[in-house]
């Protein structure tokens, strides 16, 4: 149904151009506004449903500049009776229909607003200095024979960095919604690239309201049709190493840009042009200082979920390890005592089934908060070991402090007023003294040696399965309620 609508429109731009030519080009100039409306507005719509939404909007943005610049330049023929003169305020909408094109093209995913603001301060100056680059050849038509040209040349210049960044992008994506967006992008950008070089080279001596107009149409219904087709981008894609170099280079295109167009209006706007240098060399150092700020912001997040148990917020079984043995290397080189305790929930099978998985994650999250409010001291680790149970490394501590701490947990975690009931642990102590006398392997064997003694006893317990010296300075193992 689109594609029919789009061969209606054009057929109708022709009817109209045959039938009601006009000295100005009037009816012509109607279709010619019509056309960049309706496909902004298929953007717009496309935009509300997609999750390339900025994309979408960023370009019917540039549709309703391009629209403008024809409006102005439709009330100018009108006025004048004439339609083969650009006015200015046309020629500046032409070349800021570039700006919102290049911002999104230019611009990575999901950044933090501030980086947006710079790109679109980057991209809006870089639409003045080709503005301005431009009307100096306006300006010159009438005594220089080049003027022409080069004005033509500056636009299919844009026209093709436009494409040329759209078909890049375009193979490059790995989210369906923006390859979509791009696909359409690059289609439409070379259609128009193909129409203005022709427009532009070959019936340039020719006003508006003859029938190449209807080619202009083309680039425009084009892009509605894709628009409001929203059919799936092909598969084929670039490389992953390359897709992210595409993604990581992009936000050079900006800077870079300015640059190029700086040098080229530094002889006829020179304050301009260094305006442009400034703020390109700017621009890009502080969207990077930022761009890195949040690498180094989500590498500390990353770190900390590697390191953290998802659900109960204390440290994992990674974590736990790399902390066990650290604290026993300290304590050999220092001579200290160092203990560990293994904590189980009693039942917590039957409690879970009994109350449900949502009750038994409650359970687990209560019970590590009380852990690691009561294990008050910096020195001492809480982790999760593994399902029901829990870990506390405490070093530097006698023994008696070891279990004196082991029993307050037991009792805090009894006092813990969970709506499904209360809930029970025992505990494992595992006590080395000096610990060069043993592995942190056997730490950890030891306090799992006194868990299953606990729940052995009957549960809701503490037992110390200790690996100490005796008088005449040899190991034994002790296994004390």
């Amino acid at each position: 149904m689109p594609v029919a609508l789009a061969l209606l429109f054009v057929v109708c731009h022709g009817l109209a151009v045959a039938f009601w030519p006009g000295p100005a080009g009037g009816s012509s100039f109607v279709f010619l506004t019509a056309a960049p409306l309706l496909a902004a507005a298929a953007c717009l719509w496309r935009g509300q449903r997609d999750h390339a939404a900025l994309g979408w909007r960023a370009t019917a943005l540039a549709l309703l500049l391009w629209a403008g610049g024809m409006a102005f330049n439709m009330i100018d023929a009108l006025g004048a009776d004439r339609a083969n003169i650009t006015p200015r305020a046309s020629l500046l909408l032409y070349v800021l229909y570039g700006v919102p094109l290049v911002f999104i093209l230019a611009r990575a995913r999901r950044e933090r607003w501030t980086i947006s603001l710079i790109d679109g301060v980057m991209a809006a100056l870089l639409g003045v200095l080709f503005f301005v680059h431009t009307q100096f050849f306006a300006d010159r038509i009438d005594i220089d024979d080049q003027a022409m040209s080069n004005m033509q040349h500056m636009f299919d210049i844009q026209n093709l960095c436009i494409a040329g960044f759209a078909v890049v992008r375009w193979l490059a994506g790995d989210v369906p919604e923006r390859r979509s967006f791009f696909r359409a992008l690059a289609l439409f950008a070379l259609l128009y690239l193909l129409v203005a070089y022709y427009i532009n080279h070959y019936t340039a001596e020719q006003s508006f309201g003859a029938y190449n107009d209807t080619l202009i149409d083309l680039p425009f219904l084009l892009l509605a049709v894709l628009a409001l087709r929203q059919a799936p981008a092909p598969g084929f894609s670039l490389h992953p190493r390359l897709s992210r170099l595409v993604q990581a280079g992009g936000p050079i295109i900006l800077p870079l840009l300015l640059l190029v167009v700086g040098t080229l209006v530094v002889d006829h706007a020179r304050p301009l042009a260094l305006t442009g240098f400034v703020v390109a060399t700017l621009g890009f150092s502080l969207r990077s200082t930022l761009l890195q700020l949040d690498l180094l912001e989500r590498q500390a997040g990353l770190d900390q979920l590697a390191r953290q148990d998802g659900l109960t917020g204390v440290a994992n079984r990674r974590q736990f390890d790399t902390l066990l043995l650290a604290e026993w290397n300290r304590a050999r080189r220092s001579g200290s005592e160092l203990a560990l305790l293994l904590v189980d929930i009693d039942h917590f099978k039957a409690f879970n089934d009994e109350h449900g998985h949502p009750a038994g994650d409650r359970c687990l999250q209560a019970v590590a908060a009380v852990l690691q409010a009561t294990a008050g001291r910096a020195a001492d680790s809480v982790a999760r070991y593994g399902g029901e149970e829990f870990a506390v490394i405490v070093p530097g501590s006698p023994l008696s402090g070891v279990l004196a701490l082991a029993e307050r947990l037991r009792e805090a975690v009894e006092a813990l007023p969970l709506p499904e009931g209360r809930v029970s642990i025992s505990v494992g102590v595992g006590y080395l003294h000096p610990p060069a006398l043993a592995t942190a392997e056997q730490l950890l064997a030891d306090a799992d040696a006194g868990l299953y003694a606990a729940k052995r006893a009957g549960r809701n317990q503490v037992i110390l399965h200790a690996h100490v010296l005796d008088d005449d300075g040899g190991a034994h193992d002790t296994l004390d309620c």
